[in-house]
């Protein structure tokens, strides 16, 4: 079995670290260097960090903070938000970041994740999936949302799935909005059904809130990776004890010494 990544998520406006709930409620979390150097003392295995505002105006401002954060920290990072071109991708490779995740220009252009993976490589493009258990004219389905969650698709989830892996992404960054910073455990059923039709790591994002969740989701959801912000960010799980727990419960993760 591959090891368990443990990946703390930045949402960053303006250079801080901001968390909300439900995609909204913003409240100020630290310093984005700052805090992504600490994880990476404490064994994160890799970081993302997702320029929330994404603006042209704030583009200079985040490659700059990129170029800050690779010459911090010394474990992968990805970053996210507002990218839509090779363009944009080109300078923020340049700029130090190892991945990128892109997720409403993907779904407005699904041919720029093979355009992307074919122009820098599938291991450094991350196809971001936010997904919101929705009523359709079929019942419920998990339906596709773009533009930071906040505008619902006619997309199905899983196909969608299916599909950015075939079209070339490298890994699945898969959020529940529904359970996005609740604190009550990750989506464990959809998170399951992606990683097991998925021949690529899924991130599994969306709901931590104690140990016992990410074990779960590690097991019964699957998933090759959890991500979370505000318990991490406020110190409510610290990632040695989380590792030690996982590894305790015989899930092979890396330790730090």
């Amino acid at each position: 079995m591959l090891t368990k990544r443990i990946i703390p998520c930045l949402d960053v406006k303006d250079g801080r670290t901001v968390k909300g709930v439900n995609f909204v409620n913003l409240r100020d979390a630290g310093d984005a260097v700052e805090l992504g150097a600490m994880y990476a003392e404490h064994g994160a295995d890799e970081l993302v960090y997702l320029d929330i505002t994404a603006t042209i105006d704030g583009r200079s401002t985040f490659i700059e903070l990129v170029r800050r954060v690779a010459h911090t920290i010394n474990i992968p990072f990805t970053v996210g938000g507002g990218i839509s071109s090779i363009g944009d991708v080109s300078a923020l490779l340049h700029a130090g970041a190892d991945k990128v995740s892109i997720n409403s220009a993907a779904v407005r252009n699904p041919d720029l994740i093979n355009e992307l993976s074919l122009e820098f490589g599938s291991q450094c493009i991350v196809v971001a999936i936010d997904t919101r258990y929705t009523l359709t004219e079929n019942g419920h389905e998990h339906i596709v949302h773009t533009h930071g969650g906040r505008k619902p698709t006619e997309i199905r989830t899983i196909p969608w799935a299916k599909e950015v892996e075939e079209r070339g992404a490298g890994e699945i960054l898969l959020t529940s909005m529904d359970t996005d910073g609740t604190k009550n455990g990750f989506a464990l059923e959809l998170t399951a059904t992606v990683s097991g039709n998925a021949n690529i790591p899924v991130i599994a994002s969306g709901g931590a809130g104690n140990m016992d969740h990410f074990y779960d989701v590690f097991t019964s959801g699957k998933a090759d990776a959890g991500l979370a912000a505000s318990i991490f960010h406020f110190r409510e799980i610290d990632i040695p004890d989380l590792k030690k727990y996982l590894n305790d419960r015989n899930l092979p993760v890396r330790m730090t010494k």
